[in-house]
């Protein structure tokens, strides 16, 4: 009897090792917070085997992305008991197995004149076959954006949904007390590195957004005292006013497809909403309400506008369709709502909310459903979007005493489930982000 039984637990092991085999490897990101996925990566070598510096600073910062998202786990070097010499090499499954990765990456770096290339391969370890091999080339003082590609491909295959590392982020920088901020334009990688101002600092400004194509950004200023909207060129640096509108214009988005601005004008205290042609020149009105109508934000194909606005007593969303008809409200929580966006997928717009003196940063579903409430602080505004719709970016402020010490202002991401929110380093306070599309899809 005892013998049947273990040639029955062998037989039920041998069949269950042969399930694991053939499942595909994939983590599933839309769902509650589950283990990040073990992988091993070595250093990219040289084509000779041997190994290469440039190499290594890439594989840190590949590492680096996907631990940030939360959804790996990097098995330290120490650990592997295979190297590999040559990119044709083939694993030793058993060997990575042992060590328990569940995924394995690694490849070669080729150095020429200005330009590096590197080709790589991602192996699924228990299913025991390759899941992808590419190459990239890129000038060598773009090494870093060629790391967050390689971060973003192995991303995409093993999650089935497109990366978001190799993007920059525009931010407001922020130096001096509470009482006496200095504001200036910022623009990084996502991950912090290669900060680049655009800005000065004399003249106040907040809400940069960028254009789809990249090439310019938008936001709002104190330049000629009374806030207005103006476009910056990103190459040149020049910046034009936006119209020559009475009163104050405010909070600018560009339209999807780069035609038009959509922005508030606020005449004799009251606030609407207007779009701007940006090839005609021509203005529209899209709101006549004696209210306070703010934030807007296209959805994805540019047919709907999501805004917040006053008109119901207090501070909620609404969305209506781009020529400014059928606005309806999509909130009824408690509290107020403010800094509406919508998601890049268009299954969400992202929130501040408002409640019982605390500030929290939600999403909801276009049609008002599934209102989900996903990191509250004293302080913590402004969401952005990355451009795979999954994580957010937003700024978290503390508390200041009545010296105004303190008041500090940091950036953040988290996911959409409200797991893992990470601070994002930057040299000064933070704060206003707005995330860039993938740069290596951009025209």
């Amino acid at each position: 009897m005892k013998k049947i039984k273990y040639i029955l637990t062998v037989i039920f092991m041998l069949l269950g090792l042969n399930i694991t085999a053939q499942a595909e490897l994939r983590i599933d990101v839309t769902g509650s917070q589950s283990e990040p996925l073990p992988f091993a990566m070595q250093n990219l070598f040289n084509p000779d085997g041997s190994q290469s510096a440039f190499g290594k600073d890439i594989t840190e910062v590949v590492i680096a992305d996907l631990e940030r998202s939360g959804l790996f786990r990097y098995i330290n070097s120490d650990a592997y008991i295979q190297r590999f010499r040559s990119i044709n090499d083939r694993p030793n499954f058993q060997d990575w197995q042992a060590i328990q990765a569940q995924a394995l990456i690694y490849g070669t770096i080729k150095e020429y004149g200005d330009n590096i290339t590197i080709s790589f391969r991602i192996w699924d370890v228990y299913a025991q076959k390759q899941m992808d091999a590419k190459s990239f080339t890129v000038k060598s003082d773009s090494w870093r954006k060629v790391a967050h590609m390689l971060a973003d491909k192995i991303y995409e295959r093993v999650t089935g949904e497109k990366g978001y590392f190799d993007t920059r982020v525009l931010f407001v920088s922020e130096t001096g007390n509470q009482g006496n901020k200095t504001k200036r334009l910022a623009v990084m990688d996502q991950d912090g590195e290669n900060v680049i101002y655009l800005t000065s600092g004399k003249d106040m400004v907040l809400t940069p957004r960028f254009s789809p194509n990249m090439r310019e950004i938008t936001y709002f200023s104190y330049q000629k005292g009374t806030p207005k909207v103006y476009i910056m060129d990103l190459k040149t640096r020049d910046s034009k006013l936006v119209g020559n509108f009475p009163g104050m214009t405010f909070a600018p988005r560009f339209s999807p497809d780069g035609t038009h601005l959509v922005m508030s004008l606020s005449t004799r205290g009251n606030s609407d909403i207007y779009t701007y042609n940006l090839n005609t020149k021509e203005k529209r009105r899209l709101t006549n309400h004696p209210s306070i109508n703010t934030s807007p934000s296209y959805s994805p194909d540019g047919k709907r506008i999501v805004f917040n606005s006053d008109r119901g007593g207090n501070q909620q969303l609404y969305v209506m369709n781009a020529d400014g008809s059928n606005a309806h409200r999509i909130t009824f929580g408690k509290g107020t709502y403010a800094t509406p966006v919508w998601s890049p997928r268009g299954d969400y717009i992202a929130f501040t909310k408002i409640h019982q003196g605390q500030f929290h940063i939600g999403v909801i579903k276009p049609d008002g459903s599934g209102e989900r409430l996903i990191t509250n602080g004293f302080l913590v505004e402004g969401p952005s979007w990355a451009p795979n719709g999954r994580v957010l970016m937003f700024y978290r402020q503390n508390r200041s005493d009545r010296y105004g010490r303190g008041g500090t202002a940091k950036l953040y991401t988290i996911d959409i489930t409200g797991y893992n929110e990470r601070q994002v380093l930057t040299p000064h306070d933070a704060s206003d982000p707005s995330w860039s599309r993938l740069l290596h899809q951009v025209d």
